[in-house]
């Protein structure tokens, strides 16, 4: 049936808002605006990939309600749009996450009656977890009969789902969208969103925002990670790097400032991979031609983040004294409401 026909909790995945943002960098001389991911029902742009990926085996009888068990290696988000959808269709799902995997997302992952494995040791040869979970994943496959691994690193399926994201972006705004800027990671979205915009003979330059340390793009300088999201040790099969137009790499820091300056200007809190995306605006901004639509796409929301980036004792021990993370010196005198203005809202 196609997405339009889904009933129920799924049937709410997409269409999310497609926000302007007029505080988040006001001297900047475009129209800027944020695809806001958090509204889908599992909390992230990964429902849609999540989605996809399932219901496809669904309708050609590859996996059967009641029977058939999903298996995934994930993060977070990915695991939790699997989860939802799988406790909808009567699947069962085992999801192999790593110890950097927040105690928050293990206990969502569990009410919806998921099976959890937690990797713990990484990969002798790289020292990254991934690798482990991926031969995790491989074993359960091995010894779980009617099992079904989406794969979301190299599935078709996950690149498809984001031909509709980037289409509801395009609609919007009338097929005037001048810059899309986007955090890559397993390279669905940015890669659905290439394909629509190739397809449709858009004129959009595509910004993908990488994580330092990460393969995707380049090699690996070695670093530590700690925020999920954005970025890979293993450069996925479904990556293309040339669906991106231009590449920027940013810190976790970056991102810690990206969400911090997010919520304080717009009251949006959002993600790690979000903060990226803010963060990396900044350095793309002196290319922007005037007039200019950009959209940036907001991948999750914060409140998954509570205990880490919205934390300040978690960024004094990662980061030190941030001073500006924590004072509220970054919004600009002209963009404080006027008292007269709200109460005139009040009344419309």
């Amino acid at each position: 049936m196609p997405l339009a026909e889904l009933r129920g909790i799924l049937a709410v995945v997409g269409n999310t808002p497609l926000i302007e943002l007029e505080r988040l960098a006001p001297d900047l001389p475009v129209r800027l605006f944020a695809k806001a991911e958090r509204f889908n029902p599992g909390g992230s742009v990964k429902d849609r990939s999540a989605l996809s990926m399932v219901l496809n085996r669904i309708r050609s009888g590859e996996l059967v309600p009641g029977r058939s068990t999903v298996i995934e290696s994930s993060s977070g988000n990915l695991a939790i749009g699997l989860a939802q959808i799988c406790a909808y269709f009567g699947l069962r799902f085992i999801c192999v996450v790593d110890a950097r995997t927040t105690q928050q997302n293990l206990a969502i992952l569990r009410a919806y009656g998921a099976r959890v494995e937690v990797v713990t040791d990484p990969d002798p040869v790289t020292g990254e977890l991934l690798p482990m979970r991926l031969r995790r994943v491989a074993e359960l496959l091995a010894s779980t009969p009617d099992s079904y691994w989406p794969d979301q690193y190299a599935n078709p399926l996950n690149r498809q789902a984001h031909l509709t994201t980037m289409r509801e972006i395009a609609e919007a705004l009338d097929g005037k969208v001048d810059h899309l800027i986007l955090a890559a990671g397993t390279g669905g979205t940015l890669g659905g969103c290439a394909e629509y915009i190739r397809q449709s003979g858009l004129t959009t330059t595509v910004h993908a925002v990488d994580a330092v340390g990460s393969v995707l793009f380049g090699r690996s300088t070695g670093c530590t990670r700690l925020v999920p999201g954005h970025g890979a040790s293993i450069r996925p099969k479904l990556l293309r790097p040339s669906d991106a137009d231009h590449v920027v790499h940013v810190t976790d820091l970056d991102c810690v400032r990206g969400c911090r300056r997010l919520v304080r200007r717009e009251a949006i809190l959002a993600g790690g991979s979000s903060g990226a995306v803010v963060s990396a605006l900044d350095r793309i901004a002196p290319s922007l031609e005037p007039g200019s639509n950009v959209v940036l796409i907001l991948p999750d929301g914060g409140d998954r983040y509570l205990d880490t980036i919205y934390d300040d004792a978690w960024v004094r021990r990662h980061f030190g004294e941030v001073a500006e993370l924590t004072q509220d010196t970054d919004l600009p005198p002209q963009l404080v409401s006027d008292p007269q203005e709200l109460a005139d809202i009040g009344h419309r």
